[in-house]
């Protein structure tokens, strides 16, 4: 049960899978993502009924105090004004975008897409984008990809993506100039955009090493190779793609990097990169659209699809030997989808509380870290498409709008950098995908999912090929678009909800409430995450306000009476409020429930029974943890011992605060157990257990504090399911 990137591989396939491939996992089929970790939060009053039971009747649930977190660790939670926490990325894939150059198109590609995007066409589209709400601009790889003698349309279609360049020092013909892409990042600065390039340091074109860089060095030839790919050899590739890194920022002035596959560098020479990148970024300068003259930012963020443990070790480096600062936000984005939507697999319309387990997870994480929040990439199924794997809306319905709101108004209230993937802004989908794939391979191969979201492009005022007319939206669109910049200047006008320290309020199955802080700027964040309308009783002392909530972005504004508010919210609202007399106390937090349970699915010294137990195999925990081979390994130290009377336990020694997912499982996958309807687990606390066979059906898990954990399960009689806990030893 992994995530993994397995390149070359697909390559051989003759499959593109640009940024993601493999396939291990339980039920034989796709592995399910890299789930979110956390727990829920004690100490509230909860009189509701489930969304959705009686669409007549509001849920309702009244909040006495605050859950007992706040999350201040990461760099991005400590308000200390770092740029980088407020970027709002637009990621666009170049060759799919928009076609304004027709004597620079690529003709084929993965997706449905006319193949035949430019930088002319984002050039055309800047000032679109800019009216998004976003600073900032990446595209996806745009260095020289140059065919081979004889090479079929699978390995034309890779070129089309950029993701295995030749040339590391020049601009692909099939989008453009070296020239055009100046024009272009100046453009944007001059627009208020930072401007971010894909770099691949991994794996490169199997011909790369006929192209020098400008200093005279050449790629490796010894690296594994799989069709026309080759990966990297660290350190030997180390000098080249340090002089490409700096390269485009001295030369071009660039802000900064994408980083495609980051787990494929050693992680201990992402310090050299990211300090070529600060050397290059500090000797040249920019005017910016202030007028200022600024250098540029040197803002990195790496792509390591896989948990949260993997993140950190591959990607972040340690506290002591710091790597990259910042990575995109896996866990959580699943955690958002599976909690407004589904995954791609089809599991989700999950609990508020499912937020919480995804932020939960960046305990994992270096104090230095700053996770990048995205809906989409061009790896991913768009948001709207998953609406519709799941059965939950389609684009005529109002909830498909709704949905996406609330997703968009998450992204909002998150601590760190965002990226909004083109089209998504406007609700843009592609049902059928499958269906409508020109390559019936694509189906049989199931990598479908990889470029579904590979569109041609929606972009207001912009024709989307040459000699088509205007892009016109549709008033629903456009509505989306307008709240999205809404959220967006919403961001920008209040550095807490980008910069701020986040003390978590309240979640469960319904609503969640955050509260968002930074200096004098105390933002409360209210969303129901179902189509059942909701009416939440909140104590002042539970949010740490002594006066009126004041509605933003134009929703209206709550007293408080007799010690309370009472905030209504429709169905999937997201709702902002700006605590306009916070108290010094701050949010009353609860007493909490503590780590150790009771009863004999805590005991830790429990003695061991002969024997295999009622299931008759060795059972395991199996998981995102580090050592886990994230759900590939079945490591002695994490196998469960029989204790009779239908228990299995197991004592874990975890040696730092983390965060992980997991299931109990067998080594052959042909019994997978976790917590009945993949809800979080509950340190200390007795939850249902039930079968989980497939992807997407893991549970989350934060571990708040170091120390002896015990691990168990109790199967009931038709081995079917039963109850299971994790308390921490006394």
């Amino acid at each position: 049960m992994h995530w993994r990137k397995s390149l070359l591989t697909l390559a051989m396939a003759g499959v593109l899978v640009a940024c993601q491939g493999g396939s291990s996992g339980s039920d034989g089929g796709t592995p399910p993502p890299p789930p979110t970790d956390g727990g829920v939060d004690a100490g509230v009053e909860d009189g509701g009924v489930d969304a959705g039971t009686d669409a007549g009747a509001p849920y309702t649930a009244t909040v006495s105090v605050a859950a007992t977190r706040t999350d201040s660790r990461l760099a991005c939670f400590k308000g200390n004004g770092e740029p980088e926490c407020g970027l709002r990325l637009y990621q666009v894939m170049v060759e799919a975008f928009v076609d304004a150059d027709s004597t620079a198109d690529s003709n084929t590609g993965y997706g449905t897409s006319h193949h035949k995007g430019d930088l002319q066409g984002v050039i055309n589209s800047l000032d679109a984008i800019k009216s998004t709400g976003v600073n900032a601009l990446w595209l996806t790889p745009i260095f020289n990809s140059v065919p081979m003698s004889g090479q079929d349309d699978w390995a034309s279609r890779l070129d089309a993506t950029g993701y295995f360049a030749s040339d590391y020092f020049n601009v692909d013909p099939k989008f453009g100039t070296n020239a055009r892409l100046k024009e272009l990042v100046e453009a944007a600065h001059a627009r208020g955009l930072y401007v971010f390039l894909d770099g691949v340091f991994g794996h490169y074109k199997v011909n790369a090493s006929d192209y020098a860089s400008p200093l005279g060095r050449k790629l490796s030839t010894t690296g594994e190779q799989g069709g026309t790919g080759r990966r990297a050899v660290y350190p030997g590739d180390l000098d080249f793609f340090k002089e490409v890194a700096a390269h485009w920022v001295t030369e071009y002035k660039i802000d900064g990097w994408r980083l495609d596959q980051a787990a494929q560098v050693p992680v201990q020479y992402w310090d050299d990169l990211r300090t070529a990148v600060a050397t290059a970024a500090a000797d040249v300068s920019y005017t910016n659209a202030a007028g200022q003259s600024v250098h540029p930012l040197g803002y990195m963020v790496a792509e390591i699809w896989s948990g949260p443990a993997d993140i950190a070790s591959n990607g972040y480096g340690t506290t002591a030997s710091p790597a990259l600062r910042s990575t995109f936000d896996f866990p959580m984005r699943y955690s958002l989808v599976q909690t407004l939507a589904v995954e791609e697999s089809g599991t989700g319309n999950r609990g508020a509380s499912n937020l919480q387990a995804g932020y939960q997870s960046q305990l994992a994480y270096p104090a230095h870290a700053m996770p990048n929040l995205m809906l989409t990439n061009h790896d991913l199924v768009r948001f709207g498409d998953l609406l519709q794997r799941g059965a939950l809306a389609q684009p005529g319905d109002s909830a498909w709008w709704a949905r996406h709101k609330a997703a968009f108004s998450v992204m909002a209230e998150y601590s760190g950098p965002i990226t909004l993937y083109y089209g998504d802004e406007v609700g843009q989908e592609l049902p059928g995908f499958a269906a409508k794939e020109d390559n019936a391979t694509c189906a049989l191969r199931g990598v479908c999912d990889d470029h579904v979201s590979r569109t041609s492009a929606i972009v207001e005022g912009v024709p989307t090929t040459v000699g088509a007319p205007a892009t016109v939206l549709s008033p629903a669109q456009a509505d989306l678009k307008h709240y999205v910049a809404s959220l967006m200047a919403l961001r920008e006008a209040h550095p807490a909800l980008a910069n701020g320290s986040r003390t978590h309020i309240y979640s469960d199955d319904n609503v969640f409430i955050d509260r968002k802080d930074k200096g004098t700027d105390n933002v409360l964040y209210v969303l129901n995450v179902k189509a059942t309308p909701a009416v939440i009783t909140v104590a002042g002392t539970a949010i740490g306000s002594a006066g009126p909530l004041v509605g933003l972005l134009g929703g209206t504004d709550v007293a408080l009476a007799d010690g309370r508010y009472v905030i209504e919210l429709k169905p999937f609202d997201g709702r902002f409020f700006d605590i306009a007399s916070p108290t010094a106390e701050g949010p009353q937090t609860g007493p909490g429930g503590g780590l150790s349970g009771q009863g004999p699915l805590a005991r830790c010294d429990a003695p061991t029974v002969d024997g295999l137990g009622p299931l008759g195999k060795e059972m395991f925990i199996r998981g995102s943890y580090v050592g886990g081979d994230n759900f590939g390994a079945t490591p002695a130290n994490r196998r469960f011992a029989y204790k009779g009377d239908n228990l299995y336990q197991v004592v874990v020694n975890e040696p730092d605060v983390t965060a992980y997912t997991f299931k109990f499982a067998s080594a052959d996958w042909s019994t997978e157990l976790a917590v009945s309807g993949g809800a979080p687990v509950v340190i200390a606390s007795e939850q249902p257990m039930s079968l989980a066979a497939g992807p997407g059906k893991e549970s989350s898990l934060a571990i708040p504090e170091a120390g002896d954990y015990v691990f168990s399960f109790r199967i009931n009689a038709t081995k079917n399911g039963g109850e299971l806990m994790v308390s921490k030893c006394p």
